[in-house]
């Protein structure tokens, strides 16, 4: 199979269903932070009204959006204007076909070379090897854990803080 050709685009309110579609996957759901059963409505107003410096950043094949990045920046806190946070997820189907890197690589250009942005950060479950080694890839360290960070499918699990450091 041929690799498929991924564009990264800005999201935009019309990409409602597609972030619902994604955030309706099972793997998007145990490993985010979102609970199930969303609803179009709630994405099409969090895509129509996005605060100062979110910047949403989904990926395409053929036209269909496969995946979405969040990076979220503090333009109004003068001692975390350098620090940006990252979430994303990708369909369940789109999971190890390079998305994943696609929009990683997009977030770190915007971080670094227009944003100017030094440093980057996440939470990631303990138990998420995929997401973990894809942040590492892209210079991501482990710098702590949290634990009982979160509930998901009827327990605490925890995550690592991991974070990137531009020029490290």
């Amino acid at each position: 199979m041929d690799k498929p050709i991924i564009t990264i685009r800005r999201t935009g309110p019309a990409d409602a269903e597609a972030y619902h579609r994604i955030f309706s996957c099972p793997k998007v759901i145990y490993g985010t932070l979102q609970i199930p059963y969303p609803s179009v409505d709630m994405w099409r107003k969090r895509l129509s009204e996005i605060p100062d410096g979110v910047f949403n950043l989904c990926a395409c094949v053929d036209n269909e959006v496969v995946g979405q990045l969040g990076l979220h920046t503090f333009p109004h806190g003068p001692r975390r204007r350098h620090v940006g946070q990252l979430g994303m997820a990708i369909h369940d189907d789109w999971q190890g076909k390079g998305v994943g890197s696609a929009l990683m690589a997009a977030a770190i250009d915007l971080a670094d070379n227009w944003l100017n942005l030094s440093r980057l950060e996440l939470e990631v479950f303990t138990d998420n090897e995929p997401a973990i080694a894809l942040y590492k890839k892209y210079g991501f360290i482990v710098e702590g854990s949290h634990k009982n960070f979160a509930y998901r499918n009827g327990q605490f699990v925890d995550v690592y803080a991991m974070a990137r450091l531009r020029g490290q």
